[in-house]
C-alpha cells in the first residue's frame, strides 16, 4: 500500500512541459496511477487515464477535440485541469491514425455504464470532466484529488456553499491541510457511490471529514461502526473520541460498556491516554462495577501518566495536583479498613487530616463526617438472581458466636448483594447477624454488614443483605461467613458441591462451587449446616 501511494503522489509531480516533450514514459506512468489512491481503487478499464494498450489516453483527446473544435491549450496538463486528454493532445508523437484507433471507447464511456451512479462512480478521483483539486494532508504527506464541483455540491451543503454560495471560491486548487488523505477519499467515494469505506485505522479521521462537511448519512455509518467494534479494551478511547466529536449516542455506549466491565476498562493501556474530563465524566458515575480501591489504583496509574505528559515528576504532590477533582470522587469510605490501610492511606496523595479522618470513620461509631462521597455506587443491573444449596431442612442448629463459614467459587463474574439465613425453630423470633465475604487468600473482608432479621419460625430463608454489593471474580476463592446471635434454628442438609443457576432469558450459567472452609466454622460444611442461600446479580 505504502507503495501506491508513492508512486501516486509521483505521478502527480509529472509536470505538462516533459509529457509536451514527447517523453512517453514519463506519461504513461502518470495516466495510469493518476486514477489510484491509498484506498487501493484500481483504474477502469475504460479509464481516459489508461495507457494506449488500455484504450486510454489519446482516445479522450479525439473525444475532447471533437467537441472543443480545435481549442487546445498546449500548456493544460493535470495541474490545471486539462487531465490525460490536454497530456496527449499537447503531445507531437499523437498521429491522426493512432487518435481514431482509440477514439470511440473513451469517447462514449457513458454508454458502459448503465445506471447515475456507475458514471458518477467512475468519476470518483478521476481526472476526467474534474473542474476542481483539493491539495489534502500536511507536509510530505500532501495529495493532489480531483474532484467535480457539481458532485460535491450535491452531497454536502458545505460544498455547496464553497462554489455556489455568496462567497463562492473561484481556485480550481483548494487546500485542505486540517484533513486526512484516506479520509477525505472515503468521503468523496461516498458522494460519489453511497460505497462506505472505513476501517479501525480511519473511522475516527472520516468521521471528522463526514462532520467537518456536514454528510450525516456518512457519519452515521462510522458511529454504527464504532459501536460494532466497541469493546471494554477500547471503550476509554472512543470515549474520549465521542466527547471531543460531540457524539452523545456513542459517548453513553461507551459509559454502559464501562459500567459493565469496569475492571477490565481501566485495564485496558488506553486508560491512561484520556484527558482529565473524560476521567472525572467516569469517576462520578454511581454504575461502575468495580470496588473502590480498584479504582483508585487506576486513577494513580493516570495521575503518574498525566505528570510525564506534563514533565512533573511523579510525586505524591504532583499526583494529587494533576488529579484536581477526580481525586474528590474516589469513594473512600466504601473501601474496607484493610484496602485503605494498605493503598491510600500510605500512598501520600491524601493529606495527614483526611487520613485521620477516614481512619475515625471506619472504626468509630458515630461515624464522622469525612469529606469523601460515602454513597454506594449501584453496579447492578437485570434480575436478582440466587441459588440453594441444600435439598432438605432440618432442625436444629445451635449458635454460641461462632460464625458459620462456607467456601466458595464462581465460573463468571457476578456481584453478590446478600445471603439467605434459616431463622428459628420456636416461632417469630428476632437475630443480630454480622454477614461477610472474605478473599480468602488475602484474607481481606471484602464486604460486610452488622445488621438482624426477624423470621416467623417457618424452614424459610431470610434476606441478610450487604451495605453495597461484593464483586466476585471467576475461579477466585471466597469465604462467605455468617455469625448469628439468637435461638436455634432450622439448618439445611444434603447439601451439593455444585449449583447452577441459568438464566431464563438468556440461557447465560452461572456455577457455583462450594467447598470446606476449614477452622472454626460452627460445624457448617458442604452437606450441611447454615448460610443456605447467595442472593447475587450478573
Amino acid at each position: 500500500m505504502r507503495c501506491c501511494v508513492c508512486l501516486f503522489q509521483q505521478s502527480l509531480q509529472c509536470s505538462p512541459s516533459k509529457m509536451a516533450a514527447g517523453e512517453s514514459n514519463s506519461r504513461s506512468s502518470c495516466l495510469n496511477l493518476s486514477n489510484s489512491g491509498p484506498l487501493g481503487n484500481a483504474p477502469p478499464s475504460n479509464s481516459a487515464h489508461s495507457s494506449p494498450a488500455s484504450n486510454g489516453g489519446a482516445v479522450a483527446a479525439a473525444g475532447r477535440m471533437n467537441r472543443s473544435a480545435g481549442n487546445a491549450n498546449p500548456r493544460s496538463g493535470p495541474e490545471n485541469g486539462g487531465g490525460a486528454e490536454s497530456a496527449v493532445r499537447s503531445t507531437p508523437s499523437a498521429s491522426p491514425a493512432s487518435v481514431l484507433i482509440y477514439r470511440e471507447p473513451v469517447y462514449n464511456w457513458q454508454a458502459t455504464k448503465s445506471t447515475v451512479k456507475e458514471r458518477f462512480a467512475f468519476l470518483f478521483n478521476n481526472e476526467v470532466l474534474s473542474d476542481v483539486h483539493f491539495l489534502v494532508g500536511k507536509g510530505m504527506g500532501v495529495q493532489r484529488i480531483p474532484a467535480h464541483r457539481f458532485a460535491l455540491a450535491v452531497g454536502s451543503a458545505v460544498f455547496d456553499a464553497m462554489f455556489n454560495g455568496g462567497m463562492a471560491t473561484t481556485s480550481t486548487e483548494i487546500e485542505l491541510p486540517d484533513v486526512e488523505p484516506a479520509a477525505f477519499l472515503a468521503l468523496l467515494k461516498f458522494l460519489y457511490s453511497d460505497e462506505v469505506q472505513i476501517g479501525p485505522e480511519t473511522v475516527m479521521t472520516t468521521l471528522y471529514t463526514a462532520k467537518k462537511y456536514a454528510v450525516p448519512a456518512l457519519e452515521a455509518h462510522c458511529v454504527e461502526f464504532l459501536k460494532k467494534n466497541l469493546r471494554a479494551d477500547n471503550a476509554f478511547m472512543l470515549l474520549t473520541q465521542a466527547r471531543l466529536f460531540d457524539e452523545p449516542q456513542l459517548a453513553s455506549l461507551c459509559l454502559e460498556n464501562i459500567d459493565k466491565n469496569t475492571a477490565d476498562a481501566l485495564a485496558a493501556e488506553g486508560f491512561t491516554d484520556v484527558d482529565i474530563d473524560t476521567l472525572v465524566a467516569v469517576l462520578e458515575r454511581d454504575t461502575l462495577g468495580v470496588r473502590e480501591v480498584r479504582l483508585f489504583g487506576a486513577a494513580v496509574r493516570w495521575a503518574e501518566a498525566e505528570a510525564q505528559r506534563q514533565q512533573l515528576q511523579p510525586t505524591p504532590e504532583n499526583k494529587r495536583r494533576v488529579l484536581g477533582k477526580a481525586l474528590s470522587l474516589i469513594r473512600f469510605p466504601l473501601m474496607t479498613i484493610e484496602e485503605f490501610a494498605a493503598g491510600p492511606a500510605q500512598s501520600g496523595i491524601l493529606s495527614d487530616r483526611e487520613v485521620v479522618s477516614l481512619f475515625l470513620h471506619f472504626t468509630v461509631n458515630p461515624k464522622p463526617h469525612v469529606e469523601f462521597i460515602d454513597r454506594p455506587r449501584c453496579c447492578l443491573r437485570g434480575k436478582e438472581c440466587s441459588i440453594t444449596r441444600f435439598s432438605q431442612v432440618e432442625s436444629r442448629w445451635g449458635y454460641s458466636g461462632t460464625s458459620d463459614r462456607i467456601r466458595f467459587s464462581v465460573n463468571r463474574r457476578i456481584f453478590v448483594v446478600g445471603f439467605g439465613l434459616y431463622g428459628s425453630i420456636h416461632g417469630p423470633t428476632d437475630y443480630q447477624v454480622n454477614i461477610q465475604i472474605i478473599h480468602t487468600d488475602s484474607n481481606t473482608v471484602l464486604g460486610q454488614n452488622d445488621t438482624g432479621f426477624s423470621c416467623d419460625g417457618t424452614a424459610s430463608t431470610f434476606r441478610v443483605m450487604f451495605k453495597e454489593p461484593v464483586e466476585i471474580l471467576p475461579s477466585v476463592n471466597y469465604i462467605a461467613c455468617a455469625t448469628l446471635k439468637g435461638p436455634d434454628s432450622h439448618y439445611g442438609t444434603k447439601g451439593m458441591r455444585k449449583v447452577t443457576h441459568e438464566a431464563p432469558a438468556t440461557g447465560t450459567k452461572t456455577c457455583f462451587t462450594f467447598c470446606y472452609a476449614a477452622g472454626n466454622n460452627n460445624g457448617t460444611s458442604v452437606e450441611d449446616g447454615q448460610i443456605p442461600e447467595v442472593i447475587f446479580y450478573t
